[in-house]
């Protein structure tokens, strides 16, 4: 076998470009090799460096890959690695002079760029035949892993930028000590001298290619693992071709049994309701009742935050009611109520869903109470009493303030809100200080610029986020793939907010505003629950919503939960739950409530 020549020697078909290289004085070759170590050790500590700045490093790092390719290179033959060292200078130049380029673009550009790198390291098995094998097979290896982090830049292009950084830092830093390494070795060897493989180089070759493969199938059986685990939309959402012409019509429904106790029955129901402008709409939701004789008080049940995207209704999740923070649906059957949960509008129907959007949240669940009564086994009363939780107590507000004019039908003798989003500018603001805040951010722009035509999207999303964003809003808070997200965010800690304008600026400060949830009549009370150690929804805030919500007149029973937080104030061991349940069973057994707001 024909000895390896050494990398700093000229080869007799070496490329033009190539012997120019060659011709680089070696202090400025070591220079740049330090460089490369120096730029890949910040890129593979620092990945979560803020956007723009990463993809100028990552554009860098291109051009000092190329360099390094012609002088010391991971491919021996000339004419591919001469195309392999200009494509990735050319790369970098384009990432180097567009520093506007998304973090699409950037991603797309870094997988394909690891992609082709790969391809060529595979084609090593054929076209290398005169290389060592454990050499040829460490290249294969090598390039199905750079092919799989390449397609999963593609794929995950929020996350994966930042993985991608880090993985291109670690073989941007290994390049250039392998290089320093090297011009080191050539001076203590007789220049010709052939270079020998020892067996400890082989070894370590072999071992870290099989150590990225075994890298990169994680990540791809990962990503699958994430990715098959987001509810699928199926028929029963789709609307009719004919439609009926009144809100609350029941459309269709179908036996329910996830997540419904035993001594229940449930359907999954799809009905017509109509957005704030009156236009009208189509939306799902889940019914279910105690099996017991008579007819059931409903709890018209407004859910919590479950996502932005089609797919993230609750009557489509895993746990239907937990993840909408309905966790004591147990409790609801055992007092013989029966509960009516909308999904709202855009979730598991068509979009957009109206995201922290009043009427729009609150018109969807009255409508699904008289879609409920529709039902045959049911036996629904015609009392409700209406239970939110953030999202969802923002919207049973805003189901108070409405339900006389919208929906006289649906008359409601009292409302539980628990931590509800009542100052929807004031969260708003404080998101970016709250962790996992942006997430909540994304939908809340996303829905706002959908809905509404005077608020853009680009106009509060700062430059190179944009993909970021939408790709948080396109996942459900309980699908495995949200993980991807709150990664996204937890790297992100150095350059956190994604906003490029206050949200209280503008049309959609304005817009945040006028869905704030007014004063609730005097003749409906109101019991507001609030966790003292919420840390998303401030408490401060919601006493302040109550104090105003008393001068205008209305009737609220504000109650302060110390040691709290925003989850567990709703789950069944909560004593805001026992108040909720025990104020309800009194609001539908005729008793008057007490006018808080007059005992201060």
């Amino acid at each position: 076998m024909t000895p390896e020549a050494p990398a700093d020697q000229p080869v007799a078909d070496d490329p033009a470009l190539i012997r120019l290289a060659r011709r680089i004085p070696q202090p400025i070759i070591a220079v740049l090799a330090v460089v490369a170590v120096m730029l890949g050790v910040v890129l593979f500590v620092r990945p979560t460096t803020a956007l723009g700045v990463l993809a100028l490093l990552i554009g860098a790092g291109l051009v000092l890959g190329g360099l390094l390719e012609l002088l010391f290179p991971a491919v021996r033959r000339g004419s591919v690695r001469m195309l392999l060292a200009i494509a990735l200078m050319i790369t970098g130049v384009v990432v180097l002079v567009l520093p506007g380029l998304t973090v699409r673009a950037v991603a797309i550009i870094v997988g394909v760029t690891l992609i082709v790198r790969g391809a060529i390291g595979v084609s090593a098995i054929v076209t290398g035949r005169e290389q060592p094998a454990d050499r040829r097979v460490a290249e294969v290896l090598l390039g199905l892993a750079g092919i799989a982090f390449g397609i999963l830049a593609i794929v995950w292009p929020d996350i994966t930028l930042l993985v991608v950084a880090a993985v291109f830092g670690a073989t941007l830093a290994i390049a250039g000590i392998a290089a320093l390494w090297r011009m080191l070795r050539s001076r203590r060897r007789h220049p010709r001298a052939p270079r020998r493989d020892t067996v400890v180089r082989r070894w370590m070759r072999t071992i870290g290619a099989v150590s990225a493969v075994l890298l990169a199938a994680g990540a791809v059986v990962t990503s699958i693992a994430l990715r098959g685990g987001t509810p699928v939309v199926d028929d029963f959402y789709a609307a009719p071709r004919t439609v009926p012409g009144e809100p609350g019509e029941l459309i269709r429904a179908e036996p329910f049994t996830r997540g419904v106790p035993k001594d229940a029955v449930g359907w999954r129901i799809l009905y017509t309701t109509t957005h704030g402008d009156g236009s009208a709409a189509v939306a799902s939701g889940i019914v279910v009742a105690p099996k017991t004789d008579g007819d059931h008080p409903a709890i018209a049940w407004h859910h919590g935050t479950t996502g932005f995207a089609q797919a993230c209704a609750p009557s489509l999740a895993s746990d239907p009611f937990g993840s909408g923070a309905m966790f004591v649906v147990d409790d609801i059957v055992r007092n013989g109520w029966a509960l009516v949960a909308t999904d709202y509008i855009g979730l598991g129907t068509e979009g957009p869903h109206p995201y922290l959007i009043g009427q729009d949240s609150a018109r969807a669940e009255l409508d699904a109470v008289r879609a409920a009564r529709q039902l045959d086994g049911a036996r629904l009363s015609d009392q409700t009493v209406a239970w939110g939780h953030s999202q969802g107590g923002g919207a049973a507000l805003w189901s108070t303030v409405i339900a006389e004019d919208y929906a006289p039908d649906v008359p409601l003798s009292g409302t539980v809100a628990l931590a509800p989003a009542s100052d929807l500018n004031g969260l708003v603001e404080h998101l970016p200080e709250v962790t996992g805040g942006s997430v909540f951010a994304s939908f809340v722009i996303s829905a706002y610029s959908d809905v509404y035509p005077d608020v853009a999207f680009d106009e509060y999303i700062r430059a190179g986020a944009d993909v970021t964003v939408r790709q948080m809003a396109g996942r459900c808070l309980a699908a495995p793939d949200m993980l991807v997200s709150v990664l996204t965010v937890l790297a992100l800690s150095d350059d956190p907010n994604i906003l490029a304008q206050s949200p209280n600026t503008g049309p959609l400060g304005s817009r945040l505003t006028k869905n704030i949830p007014p004063a609730p009549p005097a003749d409906t009370p109101v019991l507001l629950g609030q966790g003292g150690a919420d840390t998303l929804v401030d408490p401060d805030m919601q006493l302040l919503y109550a104090a105003k919500t008393c001068a205008a007149g209305g009737d609220v029973d504000y109650r302060d939960y110390a040691g709290y937080g925003h989850v567990d104030l709703a789950e069944q061991h909560s004593p805001a739950i026992a108040d909720a349940l025990a104020w309800t069973a009194d609001r539908l057994a005729g008793k008057a409530a007490p006018r808080a707001c007059d005992q201060g």
